[in-house]
Order: C-alpha cells, then structure tokens, then sequence
C-alpha cells in the first residue's frame, strides 16, 4: 500500500469511529460492486446513510469534499441503488453524506456534510 492508500485508509477508520461516536450503527466499510464502491453504509435512526470519505493533508489542492464531482456522485449514486436492489431495501430512508477528514500532525479534523449528495 502506497502513502496515499495508508492516509485513505486512515480517513475511513477515522469516520467510522466518529459516526460509532454519534450512535449511527455500522453496516458495511468499503462495499464494492460493478457500479462503484461505497466507503461507509451506516444507519442513523431509521435512515440508512452512505458515507462517501474524503481524507487530505492539506487544502493545497482545494477542500476535500471537492472531490466528489458530478462523475463520482454518479457511482455512488449507482451502486446505493445496487445496494438497494439487492437487498430488497428499496423503499428505505436513504441519505448521501461526505465526511472530510484532514491529517494535520497530531491532530484529526473531521468536517461530516450531512446529505452532501442529491436525491437518487
């Protein structure tokens, strides 16, 4: 594993403990179908929320949420509705987050946008 791939992987365990924190209950890390993949299903209350993970060292190259453009909410978008179908949750609350987490030293910064990505 690359420096990159340790920093991502890094981000995602971060997330999944902040939102474990918050009381959302983890379902899934890192699903994966022909559609895209999906770095965090996780359910808040009666919905069930798919965490897209964004996770930099610096602003440098823009904020970390900027990543997910138009392409990349199109795959999450698509593999959420994989999700679904497959297992029969297709009438279920269902929201798009994007967490930001930020490695700067010691310290973790995690910036959680709630329904970050529109309507599918």
């Amino acid at each position: 594993m690359n420096q990159k791939q340790l920093e991502g992987k890094l981000g995602e365990n971060e997330a999944t403990k902040y939102l474990e924190d918050l009381g959302y209950e983890i379902i899934c890390n890192n699903f994966s179908c022909m559609q895209g993949e999906i770095d965090i299903i996780a359910k808040d209350g009666r919905e069930l929320v798919f965490v897209e993970v964004k996770t930099r060292t610096s602003k440098k190259y823009g904020e970390a949420k900027e990543a997910v453009n138009k392409n990349k909410q199109m795959h999450i978008k698509n593999a959420v509705k994989y999700y679904l179908y497959k297992n029969k949750l297709e009438n279920a609350l269902v929201r798009i987050d994007v967490i930001e987490v930020y490695l700067k030293k010691e310290v973790i910064i995690i910036n959680h946008i709630k329904q970050a990505v529109d309507e599918i």
